[in-house]
């Protein structure tokens, strides 16, 4: 098993310079090896200089000691290693420094200065012993080459290897802790692209909570609206004149039904399994769970996965149910005329809808806000637009709407903008110099 950079980090817990417990139980160990050998290479070399073999063994331990500190001081190793070549001593103190400085962070120049320096001392040591063993007869004479070739065979035995190897091991420890900050790297951009889709997919859920609430109040709004006002009207015929009172109780009826009808087709929207549906973005899954980049995909479409699903079953109101839109208006008893300028032809589906919606949630205010105020719904095709505008004038009687006690949120304008301002379009409103109210909108043709 990999760890990552932080873990790595959080498991250099050994004493002092040393990362681990182990590392300094080996570089302890190394160092009291070394002792002994240079302790013990100190009896020939007392001998040679002259002085007592307590003190020749002491100089060995003490210089054999100095690789304990390879690690934190792996050039300092190197120039002892090198001091005591003459003294026929420290060849594993030699080995493991020049390993341990090839290794390291060092420059490579450094490296091969020591490295160079370390050879040459060891030639040269090498040449003088061969050359005054051959001179002693220590050594049988074969040949005026074998001083030269034991020298340079012993110096790059002695160089080449520990350096190669030292070399390879900091390049594949380098490469590993590349690879750490590497896998770091990764692991906070997939946490970062996870809460990023977590993120959209939240934003997507309330988009599609913000759709569903806005094509709830129209529909809802403008039939209950209607309902309202016709069962308010019944009411005050119902003893005066009965056959108006049937009208309007049949018409109260309708309204109901087309309300309902209109209800049942939104959840139906929402309960379609086929495709893209909204109901995936309030899975319970993780977002681990699956890949980042369908998460992100699905998070982008879930706010427009239910109304793709409508228009592609052709549900919802279009232009053409505008003139009976009007007429219920007129039937629960606003003077509301309708004109209708330029060459009408087809829209997208969601441009009729919204386009439709802002007539719809206009009339609805003037019955809420105007009741009997008279109204003019003008639309308007133009090359690349559609063009709408509701006005209406002042109420006949002041506060005559507030006798049908019909309730407002405050979000039917809010919605109208949004839907209008969602297609690229423009949305205006306001009260007119006469006293009414203006709801005006352009939605560009392609939707």
């Amino acid at each position: 098993m990999t760890t990552t950079g932080e873990d790595h980090t959080a498991a250099l817990t050994g004493p002092w310079w040393w990362a681990r417990w182990r590392s300094a139980v080996l570089d302890g160990s190394l160092a009291l090896v070394s002792s002994v050998e240079c302790a013990t290479e100190g009896f020939p070399f007392a001998d040679a200089a002259g002085v007592p073999v307590p003190v020749g063994m002491l100089f060995g331990a003490v210089a054999g000691s100095v690789l304990l500190f390879r690690r934190r001081w792996p050039i300092a190793v190197v120039l002892v290693s090198i001091a005591i070549t003459p003294a026929q001593m420290g060849f594993l103190m030699g080995l493991v420094g020049l390993y341990t400085l090839a290794a390291s962070e060092l420059p490579r120049r450094i490296i091969g200065a020591l490295a160079g320096m370390s050879m040459v001392g060891m030639l040269i040591v090498t040449y003088v012993r061969a050359h005054q063993g051959m001179v002693r007869g220590d050594v049988a004479p074969l040949g005026d080459w074998f001083v030269p070739f034991v020298s340079i065979t012993t110096s790059l035995g002695m160089t080449a290897p520990p350096v190669l190897l030292g070399l390879y091991v900091g390049a594949r420890r380098r490469l590993m802790e590349s690879l750490r900050e590497r896998a770091d790297s990764l692991e906070r951009e997939l946490q970062l692209l996870a809460e990023r889709a977590e993120e959209r997919a939240e934003w997507a859920r309330n988009e599609e909570r913000t759709r569903i609430a806005r094509e709830m109040h129209d529909v809802v709004a403008h039939r209950v609206s209607l309902m309202v006002v016709h069962a308010a009207a019944l009411q005050a015929v119902a003893r005066k004149d009965p056959e108006k009172a049937v009208k309007n109780a049949s018409l109260v009826g309708d309204m109901g039904r087309q309300a309902l009808t209109e209800l049942r087709e939104m959840l139906g929207v929402l309960r379609r399994t086929d495709g893209a549906v909204p109901g995936s973005v309030y899975s319970s899954a993780p977002v681990q769970a699956v890949p980042l980049a369908a998460v992100g995909a699905a998070a982008a479409a879930a706010a427009a996965a239910s109304r793709e699903a409508e228009e592609e079953s052709g549900e919802g109101p279009c232009l053409d149910d505008l003139e009976e839109l009007v007429g219920q208006s007129a039937a629960a008893g606003m003077v509301v005329d309708l004109s209708v300028e330029g060459k009408a032809r087809v829209y997208a589906a969601t441009v009729e809808q919204t386009a439709y919606r802002v007539v719809q949630e206009a009339l609805t205010n003037v019955h809420k806000h105007a009741a009997g105020a008279k109204t003019r719904v003008r639309l308007a095709h133009r090359g690349a637009e559609i063009a709408m505008q509701v006005e209406n004038g002042p109420p006949p009687e002041p506060g005559a709407a507030s006798d049908a006690r019909l309730p407002s949120g405050g979000n039917g304008l809010v919605g109208m903008k949004e839907r209008v301002v969602g297609l690229g379009g423009v949305f205006v409103s306001g009260p007119t110099d006469a006293g009414g109210f203006r709801v005006s909108a352009v939605i560009p043709a392609g939707g």
